[in-house]
């Protein structure tokens, strides 16, 4: 067994449509790529593990994704529909100098990778998707599903004015509290220096007039998945075709059961979007699992690499 690969940081891309971002690697460049995409309230640091592990054998590339840590972070809730960010990836892949790449995403970046396996399935050689539902089956329960509606109502908060503020407050121990094993304790993982990352990368400005935490939150309120608020109808789904949100390239799911947000229920109905599909459960496995089972997680996705 090789060692780890040294990870490289304080590494800039400018795109053609004005976004600069900024991504951590690890491996040669001229190796397959392997993107690794982030979620909220994340950022490039999260796939640390898989970084080192996957540069022994890829060019392994975590960027921040625009409102994130160091990437651009245009003050426009608009900015942040998720077109544009499937954009920022497609023009990224060829930044790097590539016009493949294996795709490996959690949480908001799946959301974002799901879309880019959906609308530029020549861009995506495979497909590893960590708790982040399919767009359509999301959809589907959002509008049905009182279960997901109660487990999704945090994103209505999320989208009210100033919520960047709370979550900031004091020292950021609002958004520092969801990044928890079971909810009710500190995760053992974010400690130490790792806990002093992610407090440097929340309070990085942002641009303009808007707080640093803006950017990641304009996500939420950009997109039109949402539970409905009170007294709100449930999204109105009718006009959606299924068959626009099927994935054809090869796709692996890991799915940790104990997600509080994401509930297993939503992985029903999956593999009729997803004709080539691997599915691997990990039932002690919450939202985080990539930072809980980091060498779980990677002999997982080497297992699934073609």
């Amino acid at each position: 067994m090789t060692a780890p690969a040294v990870i490289r940081h304080l590494q800039f891309a400018g795109l053609p449509n004005g976004t600069r971002l900024h991504y951590a690697s690890a491996g040669e460049r001229g190796k397959p790529l392997m993107l690794f995409v982030h979620g909220f309230p994340e950022f490039w640091f999260e796939w640390e593990a898989q970084l080192a592990e996957f540069g022994r054998t890829h060019f392994a590339v975590a960027p921040d994704l625009r409102g994130f840590n160091l990437s651009s972070k245009p003050e426009a809730v608009d900015a942040y529909r998720p077109r544009h960010i499937v954009e920022d990836l497609v023009q990224f892949v060829a930044a790097l100098g590539y016009e493949r790449c294996i795709a490996v995403a959690h949480d908001w970046g799946g959301a974002i990778c799901w879309n880019l396996a959906i609308q530029f399935p020549q861009l995506v050689e495979q497909l590893v998707i960590i708790n982040s539902p399919h767009p359509y089956l999301f959809a589907k329960a959002l509008c049905t599903d009182p279960q997901q509606q109660a487990a999704s109502a945090y994103m209505n908060w999320l989208r009210r004015p100033g919520s960047e503020e709370v979550l900031a407050a004091n020292d950021f121990a609002m958004l520092e509290s969801m990044l928890t094993a079971g909810g009710e304790q500190p995760a053992p993982w974010f400690s130490g220096e790792t806990r002093q990352k992610y407090l440097a990368a929340w309070a990085q400005p942002g641009e303009g007039d808007s707080h640093s935490l803006s950017g990641g939150v304009n996500y939420y309120r950009a997109s039109p998945m949402h539970p409905p608020g009170p007294g709100e109808p449930p999204p109105d789904i009718s006009r959606l075709d299924p068959a626009a949100f099927v994935v054809r390239v090869p796709t692996f799911v890991i799915w940790g059961e104990r997600d509080r947000a994401l509930p297993k229920s939503l992985l029903d109905g999956l593999d009729q979007f997803v004709p080539d599909m691997r599915l691997e459960r990990i039932p002690d496995g919450t939202h985080w699992v990539v930072h809980e089972q980091p060498e779980l997680v990677n002999r997982l996705i080497r297992s699934a690499l073609k």
